[in-house]
């Protein structure tokens, strides 16, 4: 008769800085419901609290750590998440900036910066519904 290894389960990678993932989830989870809820969905900077930017240097210094892991997909998901809406969060401004005079700029700012908070809160829940099960982001 054969011997068979027994079956391998999916155990995380004791390696894998999970925790420091968590961590940078909880971080911009919390900064972006934070910031949402305080100035309203179409927030300026769903991202740009001290929360976000702990998360976004968190991300980068554990990256590194995590280069061989599921989780480093993770980083680079909530790292791009963070630069991503902070460039959408400037073209709104500046769209408020030169338009506004002419009144057109406010729709336009408070609407790139709607679906630029919506865009946030999808990545970040989206990513940690990922995270949870011990899954890479696809595509990353």
């Amino acid at each position: 008769m054969a011997d068979f290894p027994p079956p391998q389960s999916a155990v995380a990678d004791p390696a894998a800085p999970v925790s420091a993932g968590l961590l940078a989830y909880a971080l911009f989870g919390i900064g972006a419901v934070l910031e949402v809820l305080s100035r309203g969905i179409a927030s300026p900077f769903p991202l740009l609290t001290i929360l976000g930017i702990i998360g976004v240097i968190v991300c980068y210094v554990k990256r590194d750590e995590a280069r061989t892991t599921w989780v480093a997909s993770h980083f680079t998901w909530l790292i791009r998440t963070f630069w991503w809406s902070f460039l959408w969060c400037m073209v709104g401004g500046l769209i408020l900036i030169t338009l506004g005079l002419i009144l057109i700029g406010i729709p336009i700012a408070f609407g790139i910066w709607f679906v630029t908070a919506i865009w946030v809160i999808y990545r970040v829940v989206r990513g940690y519904m990922l995270f949870k099960d011990s899954q890479p982001i696809p595509g990353v």
